[in-house]
């Protein structure tokens, strides 16, 4: 007589167990592979078409008002300028979601903040960026009036004309996250008391510093 063979449940259960783990850890595998697979894919990209800080200069800059109260030291000004921006990427757009200039003289400012619209910057396109900037009745420190004077006296006035904003880059569909850019401009502007009266200019293209 043969002997019938069973087996028991636990067996089965174990050897189901056994799949599902082994089913388990080649999803695991697999997914491991695609996602490092896509980093490396991006860092890849990403060296190959690191973008270069988009370029500021200073093409024109005149003070129009700098008028100071004597009792409260409380400043009035009107400051214009215009502003080159140039992206030296061939692969790279940017976009700008936001830009803030303002005026300083001898570490203080002397307008408020003025924004720019946002704008997209295309591969190896220029803008030119025009901006007035105002004060009114904004506080300065004691010595404002004679830095002025010092100035004066010497022949010349430097202004710094500053620019914080946040862009983002663009590269084919993909778009990074926003990084902060800072631009500082520096205008040296012909100032002294035998000039006639009238706004305080300059015309001298001078790159700016940027730093994203």
């Amino acid at each position: 007589m043969s002997q019938a063979l069973s087996k028991s449940p636990k067996h089965c259960g174990d050897k189901q167990g056994l799949k599902i783990n082994k089913h388990c850890k080649k999803l695991f595998a697999a997914f491991s592979t695609l996602f490092t697979t896509i980093l490396c894919l991006m860092l890849l990209v990403w060296l190959i078409l690191h973008p270069t800080k988009p370029q500021f200069s200073l093409k024109e800059a005149g003070i129009y008002l700098l008028n100071l109260s004597g009792s409260n030291n409380l400043l009035n000004s009107s400051v214009q300028l215009t502003l080159l921006s140039k992206n030296p990427n061939q692969k790279v757009g940017i976009y700008y979601d936001e830009l803030q200039v303002y005026a300083q003289y001898k570490g203080q400012q002397i307008t408020v903040y003025t924004s720019l619209p946002p704008f997209y910057q295309g591969h190896e396109d220029s803008n030119l960026l025009t901006v007035s900037l105002i004060g009114n009745g904004l506080p300065v420190a004691p010595s404002f009036g004679y830095e002025v004077g010092r100035d004066q006296t010497a022949g010349r006035l430097v202004l710094n004309l500053k620019v914080l904003g946040r862009l983002r880059w663009k590269v084919g569909t993909w778009v990074s996250g926003r990084y902060k850019v800072n631009v500082d401009c520096v205008a040296v502007m012909a100032f002294g008391p035998s000039l006639p009266s009238g706004p305080l200019t300059t015309r001298q293209g001078t790159q700016c510093s940027t730093t994203v």
